[in-house]
């Protein structure tokens, strides 16, 4: 059995200084693992998400990029984006961009600006609703409730300290399935603040993330009456970005740091 080494990065992504932000490991391959194998590694690295690349430079974009949980493969995560580009342009000065070609969300871009990166997603509209199942567990009641059909949920609060003082029941809503429970409220220190809970996803507390705010930029933008807003995602790490619309995208600034370098061994 030979041992095959592939290049590996732990990111701290929508962080200005290390052991904050979201954590991402970012695995460069030059064809998929299977299925089993890259969810191994994602339960191996233990963090929300682990990136795994393969370049396509005859495709419609730089790289091909899928996300895995230590559970399930997601549709859309923001933050192991940045930390993709962050780790493609790091290694590449002379560049200015690099675009990903993803299974569900499309073309998504990371571009290299004076401040770090901006992460353009899908903006993800949602419409006025109810979960009373997910509110009884929330364990405080939201003025308001915004959802979309693929498990993107809004609980509106009235202010940062009731944000910051929920003690969700996690096991109960890891049995509403592989949902986004992002729970948010005008900020204190930023225009906005939230604190997103994905246990059906392997995720209890998320500590930042990107594809809730794809969803929570398009509500505060038109609430505000802005083009865009600084946010802080309130969990025990903490990260921040900015955020505005611009068309039909949700484009995310932020910065990253790398923490380790060094290489994944492979069976096989």
């Amino acid at each position: 059995m030979t041992r095959k080494s592939i290049p590996y990065w732990h990111v701290d992504a929508f962080a200005s200084r290390p052991f904050t932000g979201n954590q991402a490991a970012v695995v460069i391959v030059d064809r998929w693992p299977t299925d089993d194998t890259m969810r191994a590694i994602a339960e191996e690295n233990l963090f929300a998400e682990t990136a795994f690349l393969v370049e396509t430079p005859d495709g419609e974009a730089d790289y091909a990029l899928r996300w895995f949980t230590p559970t399930l493969e997601v549709a859309l995560c923001g933050h192991a984006t940045l930390a993709s580009g962050h780790v493609l342009l790091g290694e590449d000065e002379r560049r200015e961009a690099v675009t990903f070609s993803t299974r569900k969300a499309g073309i998504l871009e990371v571009r290299r600006v004076e401040e770090g990166y901006e992460l353009a997603l899908p903006a993800i509209p949602t419409s006025r609703g109810e979960f009373p199942e997910a509110v009884a567990l929330l364990g405080s009641e939201p003025r308001e409730v915004w959802r979309d059909p693929n498990g993107y949920n809004i609980f509106v609060f009235e202010d940062a300290s009731q944000i910051r003082a929920l003690d969700p029941d996690l096991r109960g809503l890891a049995r509403l399935g592989d949902q986004q429970f992002i729970c948010s409220a005008p900020g204190s220190d930023t225009d906005v603040i939230s604190r997103n809970f994905v246990p059906g996803g392997g995720v209890d507390e998320d500590s930042f993330t990107g594809s809730a705010h794809a969803v929570l930029t398009p509500y505060w933008t038109e609430r505000l009456g802005t083009e865009s807003f600084t946010a802080y995602q309130a969990s025990q790490r903490g990260g921040h970005a900015t955020c505005r619309i611009e068309g039909d995208r949700a484009v995310l600034s932020g910065d990253c740091v790398t923490v380790v370098e060094g290489r994944f061994y492979l069976e096989g």
